[in-house]
């Protein structure tokens, strides 16, 4: 018989937090943890492995569903090869859109900053920039603007909605932007 770890020892062992370890077992990614007589989780070798295999999937990015269709593929014998590459590849052609949109908000980013006087005066083109085709400028301070976590239960768009750190999410943001260009 394999010796039984708990949920530190196997968090350790995996190199990855008790806390996502726990989320693992809530969302289905890892099955539920045996439990000693008093109440507390015990994992296996078995177990250490497919964390491991999460850990190393989300350090290149794969997506939840996506490590598990891989986790799935793992465990099937009957499996192609073909099938596993087909969701990297997936996978790889998202993290190139990501790559390009990131290269063109570091560009447009860059140019924003070259024109910017960066003194003392009031006068900025950064802001003048990112007003363009504004009518007019609020007349509140900024205080007035709510910073909100994210909800997926939310239906308003991704475009205005800002992380509880306080910044606009970016990536979202331009998806929106090159969205609703595309639709004019």
């Amino acid at each position: 018989m394999t010796a039984l770890m708990n949920i530190g020892d196997a968090a350790k062992a995996a190199g990855v937090s008790p806390k996502m370890i726990r989320h693992y077992e809530q969302t289905g990614l890892l099955p539920e943890a045996e439990r000693s007589e008093s109440g507390y989780r015990l994992y296996s070798e078995r177990e250490v492995s497919v964390l491991r295999f999460i850990r190393q999937s989300r350090r290149l990015g794969f997506s939840m569903p996506q490590i598990a269709q891989l986790i799935g593929q793992w465990g099937d014998t009957q499996r192609s090869s073909r099938q596993v590459k087909a969701i990297a590849e997936r996978h790889l052609a998202d993290l190139q859109e990501k790559l390009l949109e990131i290269v063109e908000m570091k560009s447009a980013l860059e140019q924003l900053v070259a024109v910017c006087a960066g003194d003392d005066h009031a006068d900025c083109a950064i802001l003048d920039n990112l007003a363009a085709g504004s009518p007019t400028k609020p007349s509140h301070s900024a205080n007035f603007v709510k910073l909100r976590r994210r909800n997926s239960n939310d239906s308003r768009s991704p475009a205005l909605e800002t992380l509880a750190t306080g910044h606009l999410d970016l990536m979202t943001w331009m998806r929106g932007v090159h969205i609703h260009h595309g639709n004019h």
